[in-house]
């Protein structure tokens, strides 16, 4: 039987961090309860990419018990089991692409009961969020690092720019039954550079203008240097014009940093443009420090907040508004707390954070121990 404190609901206010409570409320098993969401804007309530997040939450899990009221400003979530097994989505509805999704739903899937393979259609590139390219480069590559070595695959199967989309990418995802403990302190030197530069319904020009750009930009700093490129053509290539760049920098000890700027045809913005700032914001975070970009520091804390009743440790540089608001939320719904230490280094004079935790040993009881 739970204890009173986990059937003891948690109630927060507006909409902000909306994807942590469900995420949290989900692996936590505690009920949440959010009100006033966007209740004195013009358009009150949840919004269609929302909505749309808690359909494919409940396809994922069984039993959950979603009441929402008839204005969309109060929601109820009670969740269920993570179930996960072959499912697909459509995310076309809304403004946000398939990395919107994809983030929480990569921190759920390895304590699934079944294996997780998740066929998902939208935009795949595009917006503030995370693109399917990033994910594949360092999303996944950092989840093998807790565990999860065999079986992550994640596959474009078409390209979708904004707004129409016309995008579809495969997840796969193994079950594990408990996470490693890990340490992550050691940043490194960065050894190499590579990309992927992709259009979709223009030019493949566009896709060489942004190449020249990066390396113009970056050739000063490092040799090892590779761009690919990616021109989708006819059904792959979505229902929208559009182009962009992802980066990725590795290091000696294996850290990885990551940059990506995308732009559709209403933007008006050159290749050039896409090239250079996409360069600037990769050397950006490799300036910051740590062991991970800013990109990924909750997926990197929660991981290790999970983890085995060992001490895991992660250098990172200055924590975004987003992660702090995660810290919190982990307090909440899972009593963890960080210690945060901060460290300089010697060499640049730059500070960074540590912040280590005892993991809370949470376990997959759906998956068999071997």
């Amino acid at each position: 039987m739970p204890s009173d404190y986990q059937t003891r609901w948690l109630t927060y206010h507006g909409s902000n961090f909306f994807r942590q409570r469900l995420l949290l409320s989900t692996l936590s098993g505690r009920p949440v309860k959010i009100v006033d969401i966007r209740s004195k804007d013009d358009e009150p309530g949840l919004q269609e990419h929302e909505a749309n997040f808690i359909k494919l939450l409940e396809k994922m899990c069984n039993g959950s018990e979603i009441i929402i009221n008839h204005t969309g400003t109060k929601l109820m979530y009670k969740p269920g089991t993570i179930n996960g097994g072959i499912l697909s989505h459509d995310c076309s509805s809304g403004s946000r692409s398939l990395g919107y999704y994809l983030e929480p739903i990569l921190c759920l899937a390895p304590f699934c009961k079944t294996a997780l393979q998740l066929t998902l259609q939208g935009i795949t590139n595009g917006g503030h969020d995370p693109s399917v390219d990033t994910i594949k480069m360092v999303t996944l590559k950092l989840m093998e690092k807790f565990g999860l070595d065999e079986g992550l695959e994640l596959t474009i199967n078409k390209r979708g720019s904004m707004p129409k989309g016309g995008g579809e990418i495969f997840l796969r995802c193994p079950v594990i039954r408990q996470l490693n403990t890990v340490n992550m302190l050691e940043t490194g030197k960065v050894k190499k550079i590579r990309g992927l530069s992709y259009t979709t319904r223009v030019s493949p020009a566009m896709a060489n203008r942004i190449i020249d750009s990066c390396r113009n930009s970056l050739n000063p700093f490092i040799s090892d240097l590779y761009i690919y490129v990616d021109h989708c053509k006819g059904n792959q290539s979505g229902l929208s014009p559009g182009f962009g760049v992802t980066l990725t920098a590795t290091t000696t000890s294996g850290v990885m940093y990551s940059s990506q700027l995308t732009a559709d045809v209403s933007d008006q913005k050159l290749p050039e443009d896409i090239g250079q700032y996409a360069a600037y914001k990769l050397l950006s975070e490799i300036k910051q420090g740590g062991c991970i970009d800013a990109t990924h520091q909750t997926l990197a804390l929660l991981m290790i907040a999970l983890g085995p009743p060992d001490v895991g440790k992660i250098r990172t540089g200055p924590l975004t508004d987003y992660t702090v608001a995660f810290l919190r939320h982990l307090k909440d719904f899972f009593q963890v707390m960080f210690k945060i230490d901060a460290l300089t280094d010697e060499e640049s004079d730059l500070q960074s954070l540590v912040l280590s935790c005892l993991g809370i040993n949470y376990v997959n009881i759906s998956k068999k121990s071997t």
